[in-house]
């Protein structure tokens, strides 16, 4: 049998060789970007201020955390900045050194690299498709085994779209807390939900001490190559470890700039709620009238779809949308998802109107 190919999301360039189209000409469905691009305001703010460059940024980033205190309502000590969020999961995973992590999946393969690392034991909790992805917590929490130290989890769930609401995460924390389990949740996609409220877990870092929650700005605020990232946590003695092991000035200055600039990008802000909200909102009710596909309820800026016609894989599909120069996740290479999957993110109306297109021709409209 002839290998079938893969992709994975940020495949772009092997994509485009591979099928010989411009990299500038596909529109990134694969990717989870804000479509709008990079703020215009805070494109020009930095194109005013290039100077920043000639001076090192602030030790302890103070005006920084201070702006991510005011945007998260959080004590600014609460707070750490770092190069990417994945900079400070790693930091986070090398100073745990858990014995025993488990990890909510399907999830970002970067978790269990890092947690390999520290040559503990990792296990995993698989959301289930016949719950639609949504997170039985009492079961869950009867999962979780002796000895577990560490627990992962992103919120909203990539490449799931599902989410866990405050009072589930809550009962989590409290039943982590008694156990002597630290929890770490990745809210990356937190600020497309419908009720950011309803999700994030900051609100709860002043209450546990074990819990830290991350962000960055590489998807909400679509500055991948900015490479920042924070995290929140109450807990003072492991966030006096963590700083002891983070490389001085790791975020540079530009990074530090431009994070104030637009986390106080109200406008920018609302801007996205409302494009991505009123577009996730119409493509799950045409998705589901599709009677060859199943959709399940989105929380993030993304949407997993399962296709049930007969003869037509996930790779199929992402083929036909190829060829139409867009570029979608064929989610075969999540070992969890059995079956044939496909995830896409919310674009402009016009491209999303392509896709749908494309996605009804492919598997038909009824």
């Amino acid at each position: 049998m002839e290998k079938r190919l893969e992709f994975h999301g940020s495949d772009l360039e092997k994509i485009a060789e591979y099928y010989g189209i411009a990299q500038e000409e596909i529109i990134k469905f694969g990717a989870n970007v804000n479509p709008l691009g990079l703020s215009q305001s805070v494109k020009k703010s930095l194109a005013a201020h290039l100077d920043v460059i000639s001076s090192y940024p602030d030790r302890n980033y103070k005006t920084l955390k201070e702006c991510i205190s005011t945007y998260c309502s959080v004590p600014a000590s609460h707070v750490v900045v770092g190069n990417g969020s994945t900079e400070l999961i790693s930091l986070l995973i090398s100073q745990r050194r858990a014995k025993k992590a488990l990890i909510l999946g399907p999830a970002y393969s970067e978790y269990a690299r890092e947690l390999s690392l520290t040559g503990g034991e990792i296990y995993e909790y698989n959301l289930k498709e016949s719950e639609n992805f949504e997170l039985d917590m009492p079961d869950f929490l009867h999962f979780i085994t002796s000895g577990t130290d560490l627990i992962i989890l992103c919120n909203p769930n990539n490449p799931t779209s599902s989410a866990i609401r405050l009072r589930e995460l809550e009962l989590l924390l409290s039943e982590a807390k008694k156990r002597d389990i630290f929890v770490m949740i990745d809210e990356t996609y937190v600020e497309f939900s419908p009720n950011v409220s309803e999700i994030t877990a900051v609100s709860l870092t002043g209450k546990y001490d074990n819990l830290i929650v991350i962000r960055g700005v590489s998807k909400f605020f679509a500055a991948p190559g900015l490479r920042f990232g924070y995290g929140i946590t109450s807990n003072t003695e492991f966030l006096k470890d963590l700083l002891m092991h983070q490389n001085p000035w790791s975020l540079n200055s530009i990074g530090a700039y431009a994070g104030e600039l637009m986390l106080r990008d109200t406008e920018y802000i609302e801007q996205t709620r409302a494009l991505v909200c009123t577009e996730r909102d119409m493509l799950y009710e045409r998705l589901k009238k599709i009677s060859k596909v199943k959709v399940y309820k989105p929380y993030g800026n993304f949407i997993l779809v399962r296709i049930l016609k007969p003869g037509i894989t996930s790779f199929d599909v992402f083929e036909a949308a190829i060829k139409e120069k867009m570029m979608i996740r064929d989610c075969s290479s999540f070992k969890t998802l059995n079956g044939e999957y496909i995830r896409f993110c919310i674009m402009m109306p016009s491209d999303n109107e392509r896709l749908m297109k494309c996605i009804e021709r492919t598997l038909g409209t009824g």
